[in-house]
């Protein structure tokens, strides 16, 4: 990977930051959430159970999926990363 190619991964990768943390209740919100989430999924960046919570979420826009990851017990690295531990 040369350098361009790193520049480019870094400003996907804070593009998708900023959409897995849409507010909630905005409209498609849950499915632009759920879309960031696999980004970072594909990138081993987040755990299948952690993801499948965003799907479950996907259509709910103002259901925020950090309470249910916490309580199914998944994803710790996630929530932490998140700021909600």
């Amino acid at each position: 990977m040369d350098e361009a190619d790193k520049l480019d991964d870094g400003a996907e990768a804070a593009e998708q930051w900023q959409l897995v943390n849409t507010p909630l209740g905005a409209k498609w919100s849950g499915r632009t959430r759920y879309a960031a989430a696999m980004f970072f999924y594909k990138r081993d960046e987040m755990s299948a159970e952690t993801l499948e919570v965003y799907r479950i979420c996907a259509r709910l826009d103002s259901e925020n999926p950090l309470p249910i990851i916490r309580d199914r017990g998944v994803g710790r690295d996630w929530l932490k990363r998140m700021g909600f531990e």
